[in-house]
């Protein structure tokens, strides 16, 4: 069975779902992110159909990408001033160094948990 027939279930008799290629969708559907881009959510609507495409370093040896209807989706709900608050509070502490208590202009890196001047001044210690 060569790939493409493999990708291509639109009645949905093999996967359960309709299947379609990457970049074959028919028009009234839309993943997640290109819902997104035109201001909308999924706003709790069942998947109606998928999307897939070979891909080597997947165990299943396909990616999947699940498809919404376009008609059925609601509008992102807006930012209030406590959700403003909250989310600069987070950036706040990923910018906040818990060593040194120096805040930056960039996250750091979650692998160290502190800034870069800290974890070298931590490798030059004595007995480290």
């Amino acid at each position: 069975m060569s790939t493409y027939a493999r990708c291509y279930d639109p009645d949905g008799a093999l996967y359960g779902l309709p299947t379609f290629p990457w970049r074959l969708a028919p028009d009234g559907y839309a993943t997640r992110r290109q819902l997104r881009a035109k201001g909308l959510r999924p706003g709790g609507q069942p998947i109606v159909a998928q999307l897939m495409r070979p891909a080597r370093r997947r165990k299943t040896g396909v990616s999947v990408a699940y498809l919404y209807r376009v008609d059925r989706a609601k509008p992102v709900r807006p930012m209030t001033a406590r959700k403003w608050g909250a989310l600069a509070l987070a950036m706040h502490a990923r910018r906040t160094c818990p060593i040194c208590q120096i805040t930056y202009s960039y996250c750091l890196p979650t692998s160290l948990g502190m800034c870069l001047h800290c974890h070298q001044n931590q490798d030059q210690r004595p007995g480290a």
